[in-house]
């Protein structure tokens, strides 16, 4: 069931230019591959919206149903409400509008890990210079445990901590942090403190990976893409933000998609829900690419189903590399996602790349740590972790 359910996957497949390199895709932590039903969605739509006229009523009434079926897809698939849902065009998009809504004041500090994604940390250095704020860092790149991860986090907290940004899933190491429990702790030293303690997640590595259900996680913001392991189009994501923080923000940014207005065309004021932060005009037949693309996973399996199948794959090519000679793994424990890191002793990371892609076989060098990353997803198959681990001699 699987190997037909890949043929729908048109960049799973072996290109007929070059028939003897069959390929092996391991950078769905980059960018997924579109499966052809959302290609054939994105192409419809576009058709569609010239047949009726790009501004026509008809067309207006077809992006409506869009829109909301894309937020409730997104809703449903994270377990919370459609209306904490704010449609964005990637995880950075989406970690800026909450990082520059929140009311800052002069000296307050954001907390930061030493595996958040450049993306993240430019923009907190912004807010710095811009808000004199402080920012710290705690250290969970050599991290391999929840215990070691919580009480480090702990540790780093102070009267000033105004919001902490964590990755779900560290983007270097593979490492899944115990998001419920530090989102507890964080709730409780703010409780202590009598202080707002906002908590920001970049979810660019779980969402799509992970069973979520973020109404029990306890974060203030999510903040996801749909073009990587939900194997959607590049330009569309989103970012969740909790029923109880909203109403604390100001949007950074806005336009008529997060206005109420009159029949006058009068502002009266900001859209109730997350939807206040979308400014105006997307590329809607993008969303439906998007909608079609994950709900096409489930012709698979479950989530829960998909996620054992990512776990069992990380396994299998955590414990081959580990049998390998020159290769150390970053984890000391199989990962609980979908990433597996490593390091490469007999050569340049950028240079083993390079030639396993040469053979098909399709990796990430990161810089830091200097390392290769390899991403499995379900669709990954057991033949293509045998050839990855063949080439490692």
């Amino acid at each position: 069931m699987l190997l037909s359910h890949r043929q729908c996957f048109p960049g799973l497949q072996t290109s007929p230019h070059q028939p003897d390199r069959p390929k092996a895709y391991f950078n769905y932590g980059g960018q997924g591959p579109l499966p052809q039903v959302a290609i054939d969605r994105l192409n419809e739509v576009y058709r569609e919206i010239q047949h009726l006229g790009p501004f026509s009523l008809g067309a207006g009434s077809l992006v409506t149903s869009i829109l909301q079926d894309l937020r409730q897809t997104l809703a449903n698939a994270l377990g919370v409400s459609s209306e904490t849902i704010a449609l964005t065009e990637n995880v950075s998009h989406g970690c800026n509008i909450a990082l520059w809504s929140v009311p800052w004041r002069s000296g307050d500090e954001i907390l930061l890990s030493d595996c958040e994604h450049p993306s993240v940390v430019a923009t907190v250095q912004a807010l710095q210079a811009r808000f004199n704020l402080t920012v710290r860092t705690c250290s969970l790149l050599s991290v391999h445990s929840d215990t070691a991860a919580l009480e480090t986090i702990a540790a780093a907290l102070s009267p000033a901590t105004r919001l902490v940004a964590l990755s779900h899933v560290l983007w270097n190491t593979g490492f899944c942090l115990p998001l419920k429990d530090i989102s507890q702790v964080c709730r409780q030293f703010a409780q202590n403190q009598g202080t707002p303690l906002y908590l920001l997640v970049d979810a660019a590595q779980s969402a799509g990976v992970l069973p979520l259900n973020l109404s029990e996680l306890g974060v203030d913001f999510y903040a996801f893409t749909g073009h990587k392991w939900w194997c959607g189009p590049e330009g569309v994501g989103g970012l969740y933000v909790a029923p109880e923080t909203i109403a604390t923000l100001t949007p950074a940014a806005q336009g008529w998609r997060g206005l109420v207005l009159n029949d006058q065309g009068q502002i009266q004021g900001l859209k109730p829900g997350a939807a206040r932060f979308e400014v105006a005009t997307s590329a809607y037949p993008l969303y439906a690419a998007l909608s079609t693309a994950i709900t096409f996973h489930d012709r698979w399996g479950s989530v829960q189903e998909r996620f054992d199948r990512v776990l069992r794959l990380s396994q299998t090519l955590w414990e081959g590399l580990q049998e390998r000679s020159g290769v150390h793994c970053l984890l000391k424990h199989p990962p609980q996602s979908g990433l597996v890191s490593f390091r490469w002793e007999q050569g340049s990371s950028a240079h083993l790349v390079q030639q396993l892609e040469a053979q098909g076989i399709f990796l990430r060098k990161l810089a830091k740590p200097d390392c290769v990353r390899a991403c499995v997803h379900y669709l990954t198959l057991e033949t293509e972790i045998d050839r990855l681990l063949e080439q490692l001699v």
